[in-house]
């Protein structure tokens, strides 16, 4: 492991990866950037594009609709066959994750009438927006929630039958720690249950393989490893042997069939366009479709090696110079059990993260109560960004400059 700066120089040197990095737009090179878990960087190609859809719509005005139309599936054929393997017509890019989630997990609830059977599941540490969304399932539908500790921990509260649905992250968001996606498939199956996956954490730097883990329903973000931008549009999976089934609880214009005919009563496209609801949006969606792009042609399996390799680098670091001061590993160990970020953990946390950005010039996040998050987005991090933001983050803790900062907490951390 590269334990001085000198052989994380030789690993850049050696990166089948590193071109990729100048196609980003790095305003401040000095400034190290371990956040891509939460907000990825600007790919050059999207600012080009961005001035192109400006330029389409001064030019073409509503005539533009004839191919900006079906952009929602195009998108989404290319993130299906080039990140989240998955096959042409199964993926869309629309709304926002939330959005998608309270579609399929409605559509589920009703498709296989499970609302009968009592019981939605997730698990205590799932991302927020998650658990919102099926407690106010739950609620309107007079069903039961009932959380689990960790997503191991499913089959326990399959075996009696009452479950109906299961909504679990691939990656956990803030311990970083990866579910075992085909084997918990196959677990709520057994039992009759249907799973819906939240991807948002490892969709662009991970494996995911849709199709060949038997994954019938998921959702997940753009704008982490997939560089779309802030608020970029979602995208929803459904697969092929199952769409026919399912109905979307939100019936916008867009999931209609003969859209243009205008006086008919709503009749589902078939199909993943049934999924769609509202006009979209078309600067979002390019931006997607760039971010896209730049993944499928670095390759997840190249892409997910390197993670691992930096990943491995963090907590090698971590070991020899971190844990001395009070810091402890809040992932997993194993990098196979592990997705693109690693969280430390200490007493201090949210000071220390303040602290990295505003005298470090190094970004993280925070996690309450006491986690830092370093998220490796292998398109653009380099092995002496890593070693450079935990030479600083150990200067800073060792001189305590986490105590001359203002700790009082902020909005958005």
């Amino acid at each position: 492991m590269a334990l001085t700066r000198e052989e994380a120089a030789g690993l850049d040197a050696a990166d089948p990866l590193a071109g990729f990095r100048e196609r980003f737009a790095i305003a401040r090179p000095e400034l190290i950037y371990l956040d891509g878990n939460s907000l990825g960087r600007m790919p050059r190609a999207t600012r080009e594009r961005m001035t192109g859809v400006l330029d389409e719509w001064a030019d073409r005005l509503v005539s533009g609709w004839e191919e900006w139309i079906d952009m929602p599936t195009r998108v989404g054929d290319l993130l299906a066959e080039g990140v989240l393997g998955a096959r042409p017509g199964e993926v869309i890019v629309s709304d926002s994750t939330t959005v998608n989630l309270f579609k399929l997990c409605s559509a589920a609830l009703d498709a296989y009438r499970l609302s009968a059977q009592g019981v939605v599941v997730t698990d205590r540490d799932n991302f927020p927006t998650d658990r919102y969304v099926l407690e106010g399932l739950a609620e309107q539908r007079g069903l039961t929630l009932r959380m689990i500790d960790r997503p191991d921990d499913l089959e326990a509260v399959l075996s009696d039958g009452t479950v109906a649905l299961v909504v679990l992250s691939h990656v956990n968001y803030r311990t970083g720690a990866l579910a075992d996606l085909r084997g918990l498939t196959d677990v709520a199956r057994r039992y009759d249950a249907h799973v819906v996956w939240d991807l948002c954490h490892s969709a662009g730097a991970l494996p995911v393989d849709l199709r060949e883990n038997g994954v019938e329903l998921a959702v997940g973000c753009t704008y982490k490893y997939l560089n779309a931008g802030p608020g970029a549009p979602a995208f929803l999976y459904a697969a092929e042997e199952v769409q026919q089934r399912l109905r979307s609880p939100i019936q916008g214009w867009f999931g209609q069939r003969d859209q243009f005919d205008m006086d008919r009563s709503y009749d589902p496209v078939d199909g993943i366009g049934r999924f769609m609801a509202g006009t979209p949006g078309i600067a979002g969606l390019a931006a997607v479709e760039e971010g896209v792009r730049l993944t499928a042609e670095a390759g997840i399996g190249p892409l997910r090696e390197k993670s691992v390799a930096q990943c491995e680098l963090i907590v090698a670091l971590h070991d020899a110079w971190l844990a001395p001061l009070g810091f402890e590993l809040g992932s997993p160990r194993d990098a196979s059990g592990r997705g693109s970020h690693v969280a430390l953990r200490h007493a201090e946390a949210w000071p220390i993260c303040r602290a990295l950005i505003e005298r470090a010039d190094v970004i993280p996040d925070f996690r309450g109560p006491d986690t830092i998050r370093l998220g490796v987005a292998p398109l653009y991090t380099r092995y002496v960004d890593v070693w450079d933001a935990l030479d600083r983050l150990r200067g800073l803790v060792e001189r305590g400059e986490q105590r001359l900062v203002d700790a009082a907490r902020s909005r958005v951390t």
